[in-house]
């Protein structure tokens, strides 16, 4: 695995800039000569997509947490051996918009089932896999939910109560106090040139350092 791609994850709730800031961390892998992929989570594969449109959509509510966790790492599951690990093994990067970070936030923080249960699905499905470095765009909750209901209709998700998010940002914040050296915290809430500044000297300095 010495010469295996980096792997990279986009974390943060709705209305964080995911997608833009995405983009620019793919600009910058090119930039440096960096053959990569670009993936997402819930979804990455034809399985993992359509589980995606099942937790979504309107229809799925009143799933059960249960439920929606283990369709969680059921998606991630297929995504690790039909595209992340196939990827990384092949010397690409992968860039990748959530990953199990999201789980601990969403399923741990927002819905309060016990962190050690989701680690014990994390450990049995990923087997030690874990990124290289997490972006994670943190803003308050009010400001990412306005900018997100300018831009599409509200899945089942972004329909949670506020404080729901509020629980969600905090499992985020613990998640990268507990790992500073993995997940590097980004002040999304500044104007969006500083916050792909943020993000260009970050991705910069993890580039350079990588083996």
């Amino acid at each position: 695995m010495s010469n295996r791609g980096a792997f990279i994850t986009l974390e943060g709730i709705e209305g964080a800039g995911k997608s833009t800031c995405l983009a620019l961390v793919g600009q910058l892998l090119q930039q440096a000569g960096r053959q990569f992929i670009e993936t997402r989570e819930p979804g990455g594969t034809p399985l993992g997509e359509s589980l995606r449109r099942l937790l979504l959509d309107h229809s799925s509510a009143g799933m059960s947490s249960d439920t929606e966790l283990l369709l969680m790492f059921a998606a991630r599951s297929e995504h690790l051996q039909q595209k992340i690990l196939p990827a990384m093994e092949e010397g690409k990067w992968v860039l990748c918009d959530r990953f199990t970070d999201a789980t601990y936030a969403y399923q741990g923080g927002g819905r309060g089932i016990p962190a050690a249960r989701i680690q014990i699905l994390e450990e049995w499905v990923q087997k030690g896999v874990k990124p290289d470095l997490t972006l994670l765009l943190d803003l308050p909750p009010e400001t990412g939910l306005a900018r997100a209901g300018k831009r599409s209709a509200p899945d089942r998700f972004e329909t949670e109560a506020l404080s729901f998010f509020q629980r969600v940002r905090q499992a985020y914040l613990d998640l990268a106090w507990a790992e500073p050296a993995r997940i590097r915290i980004v002040d999304a809430s500044r104007p969006l040139p500083e916050v792909q500044a943020q993000v260009s000297a970050l991705v910069r300095e993890f580039i350079s350092s990588w083996r």
